[in-house]
């Protein structure tokens, strides 16, 4: 059974649309800023100097299906597993909830890529990361 990461995060009025909810654009940041977090507490970053190189982790994909709105000042609650560890790409599926209710899912892939030259680079995924994430790294497909 893989861990789940969870974290919370408040609505902010710059968050949402005219009709007060929040914006379906926003879903994206607050993948992305979860994902920041997840790392951060495994002792990682999105950006990394392993050896010689720096490598990090452009997006390659991102998707966010939506179930129910949100608005201004509620808590969201967001869970993260790892979908899929490739040689040299990570997947993360994202369950947002609020109030018990589900709100959207997500789905983000990262590419790990050299950032030392003129374009990224794909390179193969660090063991140190592929190390400090198995641990929530899914048993069950998408």
């Amino acid at each position: 059974m893989s861990q789940v990461f969870k974290t919370e995060r408040r609505v902010e009025f710059r968050d949402t649309d005219a009709a007060g909810i929040v914006h379906f654009s926003v879903f994206f940041a607050y993948m992305e800023q979860a994902e920041h977090e997840l790392l951060r507490t495994v002792g990682l970053g999105v950006i990394l100097d392993v050896g010689d190189q720096q490598i990090s982790f452009p997006r390659v994909h991102a998707e966010c299906d939506y179930r129910s709105p949100i608005k201004f000042e509620q808590l969201v609650d967001i869970e993260i597993v790892v979908q899929r560890i490739g040689a040299r790409s990570i997947t993360y599926q994202f369950k947002f909830s609020c109030e018990g209710r589900a709100v959207a899912e997500g789905v983000i892939t990262a590419a790990c890529c050299e950032m030392s030259g003129s374009r990224p680079v794909a390179v193969p995924i660090p063991d140190l990361f592929v190390d400090a994430l198995k641990p929530y790294l899914t048993d069950t497909p998408a």
